[in-house]
């Protein structure tokens, strides 16, 4: 697996629904969470972050998203 740089979860207010931004060099890639409610925990942000990086084929530390409220 690739290993992405670094992820920052954030809530978007447009869509609703938590994005997940994973940087992988110069590339960012940005993915919907649209089944995380608004009022999770970081420790449900963070898994969710490494799932969907998981699921797009990159390896990812919970130790490297951020979360911004």
């Amino acid at each position: 697996m690739v290993r992405a740089d670094t992820a920052a979860v954030s809530w978007d207010a447009q869509r609703k629904c938590w994005v997940i931004r994973l940087r992988v060099g110069a590339e960012v890639i940005k993915r919907p969470a649209p089944n995380v409610a608004r009022d999770a925990n970081d420790e449900v942000l963070h898994s969710t972050a490494v799932r969907i990086a998981n699921d797009e084929g990159y390896e990812l530390d919970p130790a490297d998203v951020t979360v911004m409220r």
